[in-house]
């Protein structure tokens, strides 16, 4: 169970952010959770979000559960990626939840775009076969996009919002985008949402989120930490 029993001032500069990350470098889950007086769960299969959360009050995000950054008044971004042994990102990043009726007219504008505009990416160790609590915290980075990178994110949203409008739901898959994809996002198959149908009709869909693939963020590990 996550529970908050320490109140951590929000940072007041980027450079505070990534100073606080910086310093959590090396440890294992377990000692952060010791050191902020967090239960940890025994995995993550019933405790989604569990890393996050922890990382979240160890570094003074504010914006729980909000349509928001994590840091507010900063407008940064912080996203955990989940490694490989190799290094390699484990699985795809999830951005934030796809608009299905209330659709976002521009990227310029588009909640993908502001949530990518800056980010804080920490590195967590998440081979299964390291139980939870040892697994190690890697060196927190700071980015935003270059041209070339915002170029090909604004024509994979624009490709797949354009389907989304289009009420060309259960036409997407997750291979469409080269570096930005649209996956189902629900708890089960139970959980619907609305959406639109081909012919402009209101129908009742699975939720789909924005994911980043992990082949994007590798390279963006790779570049910063000159792999």
């Amino acid at each position: 169970m996550y529970t908050l029993s320490l109140f951590i001032s929000p940072p007041i500069s980027e450079d505070e952010i990534l100073t606080r990350a910086q310093k959590l470098a090396g440890l294992t889950l377990g000692q952060i959770a010791a050191r902020f007086d967090q239960s940890i769960p025994r995995d993550l299969h019933h405790a989604k979000g569990w890393v996050g959360k922890l990382l979240e009050l160890a570094l003074g995000a504010t914006a729980g559960t909000q349509a928001v950054h994590d840091f507010p008044d900063l407008g940064v971004e912080m996203k955990t990626i989940p490694l490989r042994k190799d290094g390699r990102p484990k699985e795809a990043t999830y951005v934030c939840t796809v608009p299905l009726t209330d659709f976002e007219s521009y990227w310029e504008i588009s909640w993908v775009r502001r949530k990518l505009s800056r980010v804080l990416w920490l590195p967590v160790e998440a081979e299964n076969c390291v139980p939870l609590p040892k697994r190690r915290l890697g060196m927190a980075l700071l980015w935003s996009p270059n041209l070339k990178q915002e170029a090909i994110l604004r024509a994979d949203w624009e490709e797949l919002m354009d389907m989304v409008c289009l009420g060309k739901l259960e036409s997407i898959t997750a291979y469409q985008g080269v570096y930005l994809q649209i996956r189902p996002k629900a708890a089960n198959s139970r959980s619907l949402c609305e959406g639109i149908g081909e012919s402009g009709e209101r129908i009742l869909t699975s939720p789909r989120g924005f994911y980043l693939r992990p082949t994007f963020t590798a390279t963006i590990l790779a570049h910063c930490y000159m792999l």
